[in-house]
């Protein structure tokens, strides 16, 4: 069985992913800024489980360095880069710093944490890394200008790292979840300005209304479980049956379709043209 590191594991698609690859016989290290309060360690306890709890925040250079640091870390089989923040704001809203703390958590942080595990993977010809990424990595959605900016960062250094990994025998996978029913789109969903001039974030928190009946963190956890034991090899694997919906709706369109669709401030003629076009 291998052994996995995670990180963002204290709740959440991270939390399941642990859960569900401890479950199949795997020892994983369940990584998260802090670590008192997680619940992972008295699961572990009670099923028998090999969870370990380490400390670690993808922001920081001295963090990942401390933790790769450790000994017997340069034995990770496999890499699962899973933290993210979102916001949800128009981009002339959103603030300098937002954005780049956005894409210092969805981009840097599994870029500090590939390069921490990539030259034992490399010496020793073997490793797999997984990251969850989103469908906003293979669409530009309005109102996610952060988000999307990282996640689709992301995709291009992971494809960039499966081309030049490949010879040594590391892996790299992709995983991209729609919308997920996690707190992160329910509970704690950010709120764009209340003042704002654009449509573009209040359309974005009504897309998510109905995020707590939406693919539940299991399936992309099983999908994690599926790239790790070898049962799916393809490189990007979409999550969840609005994932397939809205990549389907965002192929069968040019760009300019796609821009127009939201050429509107009236969002029921907006949200009309957005059914039209996920039947189309």
């Amino acid at each position: 069985m291998a052994r996995i590191l995670v990180t963002g594991a204290r709740r959440g698609i991270g939390r399941e992913i642990t859960l569900t690859l401890a479950r199949a016989g795997h020892e994983v290290i369940a990584t998260m800024r802090d670590t008192s309060g997680s619940d992972l360690a008295d699961i572990a306890a009670r099923e028998g489980m090999s969870i370990s709890l380490a400390a670690l925040d993808v922001d920081d250079d001295a963090s990942v360095a401390a933790l790769f640091a450790r000994p017997g870390m340069a034995s990770v089989d496999v890499l699962i880069n899973n933290a993210g923040i979102l916001s949800i704001n128009a981009m002339e809203d959103e603030s300098m710093a937002m954005i780049k703390a956005v894409m210092n958590t969805n981009f840097f942080g599994p870029v500090r944490c590939m390069k921490a595990v990539l030259p034992a993977m490399r010496e020793r010809g073997d490793g797999l890394i997984i990251n969850i990424s989103s469908i906003a990595g293979r669409m530009a959605v309005f109102a996610d200008s952060g988000y999307c900016a990282s996640k689709f960062a992301l995709e291009a250094a992971s494809e960039v790292a499966a081309q030049e990994l490949a010879p040594f025998g590391v892996r790299v996978a992709l995983v991209e979840p729609g919308i997920i029913a996690t707190d992160m789109a329910v509970a704690n969903l950010p709120q764009p300005r209340a003042d704002s001039a654009y449509p573009s974030g209040r359309r974005m928190v009504a897309l998510n209304a109905d995020a707590g009946n939406a693919t539940p963190p299991s399936v992309v956890a099983g999908a994690v479980l599926d790239i790790v034991s070898g049962r799916n090899t393809a490189f990007r694997t979409p999550c969840g049956d609005d994932a397939a919906m809205f990549l389907g709706m965002r192929a069968r369109m040019t760009d300019e379709a796609w821009i127009g669709m939201s050429d509107t401030l009236d969002d029921s003629e907006f949200f009309a043209r957005m059914t039209a076009a996920g039947q189309g």
